[in-house]
């Protein structure tokens, strides 16, 4: 089996159980996700690979990170991911990608992102809900980092918090790749 089988797999598994757990039916899911009800089901019977920010929309409705939602057991209190364990979730042609180094829930999801963005490659993000903070700090390059309409420029060596319950854009302008270690931090779903 692929990594991609387990990992539709894993999902369709994680979403319908804690879609369970907090008493959602798939039409309440799909309202607070923003997601179609036929997507949710394609999910549930893992007969699709959704896109990455359909998963964050899940896993922001549901209130779990998406390392919760990717990972069928729950385990110890100490976890160790290996290299081998980590997972590439965005990725373009030119060698941009982001990669999810570990999650857990804090009393929220809290997730440690990998992020290389190549010259002139950005992505974007929808708003998360009232409550995420989002803590960057970059290690190479520079970041443009754009939330509601306002850019702000994060140079190697520095660091940025921001509350992300607005639209933003991870963006590199500049001529030589840019990265950076994402810290993300989701209150807990009500």
């Amino acid at each position: 089996m692929s990594d991609l089988d387990l990992l539709t797999q894993s999902l369709a598994r994680n979403v319908k159980r804690w879609r369970t757990e907090r008493g959602f039916t798939l039409d309440t899911l799909a309202a607070r996700a923003g997601v179609s009800r036929g997507m949710l089901i394609q999910i549930e019977q893992a007969r699709t690979n959704p896109s990455i920010g359909t998963v964050v929309k899940i896993g922001d409705a549901l209130g779990v990170s998406i390392t919760t939602l990717l990972d069928y057991e729950r385990g110890p209190k100490v976890r160790v991911v290996p290299p081998e364990q980590v997972v590439r979730l965005w990725h373009t042609e030119a060698g941009s990608y982001s990669r999810l180094l570990a999650g857990t829930e804090a009393p929220g999801p809290l997730e440690m992102w990998d992020w290389k963005l190549m010259p002139g490659d950005s992505s974007g993000s929808d708003p998360h809900p009232v409550g995420t903070v989002e803590i960057a700090h970059v290690t190479a390059g520079e970041l443009a980092l754009t939330v509601e309409g306002v850019e702000y420029r994060v140079p190697a060596g520095s660091s940025v918090t921001f509350e992300a319950n607005a639209p933003h854009i991870y963006a590199n302008q500049g001529d030589v790749p840019m990265e950076m270690t994402l810290t993300v931090s989701v209150p807990l779903a009500h």
